[in-house]
């Protein structure tokens, strides 16, 4: 699994709790081993969890071990990074792409 620094691992197990019950704004990362992207955005994705920590909390589901989570939201690409609000998606962007310009595809979710 890829470990990201900072970033919650999150499994079909504790999604519902972590992410569908958060009080703010997640960013969820559908990753897995075998991605080299996913492997490009680890560290933006730490970056933007530690800076904006309070204010939206960042977490990570591997879709080799969490086949139900990815399966429920149709994630078929990976990276896919989904941002939820109030326990919905509302958010949905495909592919790695450095910090500034997550950062501007953020805007004003959080």
């Amino acid at each position: 699994m890829v470990h990201i620094e900072g970033v919650l691992q999150v499994t079909d197990e504790t999604f519902a709790a972590e992410v569908l019950g958060s009080d703010i704004p997640v960013l969820v990362d559908f990753t897995a081993d075998w991605c080299p992207p996913c492997r490009m955005i680890a560290p933006v994705l730490s970056q933007v969890s530690g800076e904006q920590q309070g204010r939206l909390k960042v977490v990570s589901l591997d879709v080799d071990t969490n086949p139900e989570t990815q399966a429920a939201f149709g994630v078929l690409s990976m990276p896919t990074l989904i941002v939820f609000q109030r326990g919905e998606p509302v958010k949905s962007l495909v592919g790695a792409r450095p910090k500034h310009r997550l950062m501007q595809e953020l805007d004003g979710l959080f």
